[in-house]
C-alpha cells in the first residue's frame, strides 16, 4: 500500500491561523515536506512548528534560485519540481505518508501545485485549504474586500505595469501580490489607473512583523515579496458613511 500525499495550507503567518485538520494532518504525517532558500531558514516549517514531532522525516526542498536572474529561469524550477516530486515518491512508495506545507493556501500561487501536478492520480492526494494572504490582509486593515455585486480581481505584480493599470482601472476591487522587486511597477501602474490614493499595502500580514500603511507612502527599497497590495471595497465605504449616526449614550 502507498502512502497518502498531503498538501497542507498553513494561512499567512499567524500559527494560530492554521485549521485543526491543517494541525492534525501535520502531527500525523510520517514525512513533513518545506520549501527553503539556500540558507535553509523555511517560513512554512516555522509556522507549523508545534505541530511536529519526534521521529518525523523533514526533506527540506531547497530552491535552486529565487529570482529570474537566470536565462531559464522556468527551465531550472521545472527540473527542480521534478526531482522533488521523485524524492515524494520515494516515500509514498514506502508506504509513508508525506505532508508538503504551504503558506497560504496549496491552490493559490502556492508552491505545493507544482507537487501535486505530479504526483496527484499517481497516489492518494488531499488538499487542506489555508487562509490566503488576500484574506488576511483585508482582516488586518479592517477593510472588506468586495460587498453587493462588486468584482474582486487577483492579479501578480509581475505584470508588465501597462497590463496591470488596464486592468485595475476595470474592476472593482483588487489585490496586488508578488510585491517586492516588482513594487515600483505595481506603484506605477496604480498611479496610471487612478487608483493610487486607494490603495493599501500590508507586509508580512497577521505575524509579528506585520506592517501596513497607505501605498503611497511606502519606500519601495523596504518592500518583501511576503507582502500584498490592497484595493478594498469602496461600496463598503460608500454604505458605511452613508450610516445614521448612533445615538448617544451608546447601549447597555
Amino acid at each position: 500500500m502507498t502512502g497518502h500525499l498531503y498538501g497542507v495550507g498553513l494561512g499567512p503567518g499567524d500559527p494560530e491561523l492554521i485549521t485543526l485538520k491543517a494541525a492534525r494532518l501535520i502531527e500525523g504525517a510520517d514525512v513533513v515536506v518545506y520549501h527553503s532558500a539556500r540558507h535553509g531558514r523555511s517560513i512554512a516549517r516555522s509556522i507549523a512548528a508545534a505541530h511536529l514531532r519526534d521521529g518525523q522525516i523533514e526533506e527540506p526542498l531547497v530552491y535552486p534560485v529565487t529570482t529570474e536572474a537566470t536565462d531559464d529561469y522556468r527551465g531550472v524550477l521545472e527540473e527542480f519540481y521534478e526531482r522533488c516530486a521523485a524524492r515524494l515518491a520515494g516515500h509514498l512508495d514506502a508506504g509513508r505518508d508525506v505532508a508538503v506545507l504551504c503558506e497560504g493556501d496549496p491552490f493559490f500561487y502556492g508552491s505545493y501545485m507544482h507537487l501535486h501536478k505530479r504526483l496527484d492520480g499517481r497516489y492518494p492526494t488531499t488538499v487542506v485549504p489555508g487562509v490566503t494572504s488576500v484574506s488576511g490582509a483585508a482582516a488586518e486593515l479592517g477593510r472588506p474586500l468586495v460587498e453587493r455585486d462588486e468584482v474582486l480581481t487577483v492579479l501578480p505584480g509581475t505584470l508588465p505595469p501597462g497590463d496591470l493599470a488596464r486592468r485595475l482601472a476595470g474592476t472593482d476591487s483588487a489585490a496586488i501580490l508578488k510585491l517586492g522587486r516588482t513594487f515600483g511597477g505595481v506603484r506605477e501602474a496604480l498611479d496610471e489607473a487612478g487608483r493610487l490614493g486607494d490603495a493599501w499595502y500590508v507586509e508580512r500580514a497577521t505575524t509579528d512583523r506585520q506592517r501596513a500603511l497607505p501605498l503611497a507612502e511606502v519606500d519601495p527599497e523596504t518592500v518583501p515579496y511576503f507582502s500584498v497590495a490592497i484595493l478594498p471595497s469602496r461600496v463598503h465605504e460608500r454604505t458605511r458613511r452613508a450610516l445614521p449616526e448612533p445615538a448617544a449614550g451608546g447601549g447597555g
